[in-house]
């Protein structure tokens, strides 16, 4: 088997992009993300990356201090620093990745536009396609 990349994954997912403004409040993020039942929105300003918004980011960050969905912009408290991939980059670049940070989705950017994101279960349904056993849990 050839080593599978991220523009393999891409290739196999729809080619609409979610994103949110970083001004948008926390309620918009949360309703496009329940509707759509994903976890995460990459944030842009145009074209440019400039963070990613996860449910992680409003459990950790703002329920503890009791704001708010509609009270708060994403921009408050989104993840700035985004961990982002290539297309280039393989499925076990990837793995490696997510599991060293704790995080479950990776936004694909081709120099600095973003092309895309991927997920935890992007990457096990290619494992599984791909027919990889995984060994048994000691």
């Amino acid at each position: 088997m050839s080593t599978r990349i991220v523009r393999n994954l891409l290739e196999g997912k729809s080619q609409h992009l979610l994103t949110i403004a970083p001004e948008a409040t926390v309620q918009d993020a949360l309703e496009i993300m329940a509707a759509k039942r994903i976890s995460s929105l990459p944030v842009t300003r145009g074209a440019d990356l400039v963070g990613i918004f996860s449910e992680r980011d409003y459990i950790r960050r703002a329920v503890p201090k009791r704001v708010a969905p509609w009270d708060i912009c994403v921009r408050e408290i989104m993840t700035e620093k985004v961990v982002c991939v290539t297309p280039n980059h393989t499925i076990r670049d990837c793995m490696d990745l997510m599991m060293s940070h704790r995080f479950r989705h990776l936004p694909v950017v081709d120099g600095k536009l973003l092309v895309g994101m991927i997920s935890i279960g992007d990457l096990l349904s290619a494992l599984k396609a791909a027919r990889i056993d995984f060994p048994p849990l000691d």
